[in-house]
């Protein structure tokens, strides 16, 4: 008899067990971009199941097709841009932004013959760049074209939708006249040889908040704990990127797909050296910094300007720092 009842009381502590890790589960969605290279290495190292959290990750090529995940519940959180959070928050989608993610990662890149030196030299010319509105979109709009060189999007510079993937083979065959791409793109074409970079926007910007880790509103009510636990999970695997300039690269490689590329001069260069030079361009943090809220609010001044917010927003009322204070 007491065999049985130590069986039962296994049996039904194992229920419990199984009840609360059954709440610990999170589905991420992410851009596929090397900046967003946190949440892969948090999964692949084993980050997220150390804190006891079971995570689906989810890729989308792109931020604004995020937000149709969060609409049906496909996922609990993100790792995005900035603008599209604010662009959903204008809308009615109150999500939050919890922790940064990267900085850097954009450039302009031309065609070696194009006679194009700099982005004032875009005038007249076309433009490869992603979904109108989107983040990336923005920052072209925004900063490099609207203010940086000056010249008018859609008026004195024609911008060509197209996914990122099929920049580098447009701007090679003289589709178009230049891209605005972000890595692992931006270093694989220079590296064939017949491109050139004319903008980083992480020089022009210096250390620029890009990415950030933001979840939805149910989320943060219903599964705080689990929320958590992920921030914790990102901060590690942030850490581990950092920890030395080839940390996490085997993943990255593995993630994106990165082959040899032989050049112009028909030397080769390895994936290893393809990502080392893209980190050049990019780097990783998970806490905020007054710069970084200046960013945001920077980018919705944009967006308010180039029409895409019909009011303006403080960056102040989508940043909730509180579950960073959580961590332990």
């Amino acid at each position: 008899m007491k065999k049985l009842m130590v069986s039962m009381l296994c049996v039904v502590a194992w229920a419990s067990f199984s009840s609360v890790q059954a709440e610990e589960k999170l589905k991420i969605g992410w851009v596929l971009a090397m900046a967003n290279a946190p949440i892969v290495i948090a999964k692949e190292k084993g980050f997220f199941k150390d804190q006891g959290l079971e995570v689906d990750i989810i890729q989308f090529a792109e931020g604004p097709t995020v937000q149709q995940a969060m609409a049906t519940g496909q996922v609990d959180m993100a790792y995005i841009g900035a603008p599209p959070i604010y662009h959903w928050y204008a809308q009615g989608l109150k999500s939050k932004i919890l922790a940064k993610v990267n900085y850097g990662q954009a450039a302009v890149i031309v065609n070696k013959t194009s006679g194009i030196n700099s982005v004032k030299d875009l005038k007249g010319k076309k433009i490869a760049g992603v979904k109108k509105g989107s983040g990336m979109d923005v920052l072209l709009r925004g900063f490099v074209l609207g203010e940086h060189a000056e010249l008018k999007p859609d008026v004195d510079v024609s911008i060509i939708s197209m996914p990122t993937g099929n920049m580098a083979d447009s701007l090679e065959g003289k589709m178009v006249d230049a891209a605005f791409t972000w890595e692992p793109f931006t270093t694989q074409s220079l590296v064939r040889g017949n491109t050139k970079l004319i903008l980083d926007t992480n020089k022009a910007i210096p250390n620029h908040l890009w990415y950030v880790v933001m979840a939805l509103p149910q989320t943060l009510e219903k599964k705080r704990s689990a929320v958590v636990k992920a921030l914790q999970a990102h901060k590690k695997a942030v850490e581990f990127l950092n920890s030395s300039p080839t940390a996490g690269n085997d993943i990255i490689i593995k993630t994106f797909s990165i082959e040899e590329i032989t050049g112009a001069d028909g030397k080769k260069v390895t994936p290893a050296q393809i990502v080392g030079m893209a980190r050049e361009r990019l780097g990783w943090a998970w806490n905020f910094t007054d710069s970084d809220k200046k960013f945001i609010q920077r980018m919705m001044n944009y967006s308010f300007n180039l029409g895409f917010l019909e009011t303006q927003l403080k960056a102040e009322d989508l940043l909730d720092m509180s579950l960073l204070a959580d961590m332990k």
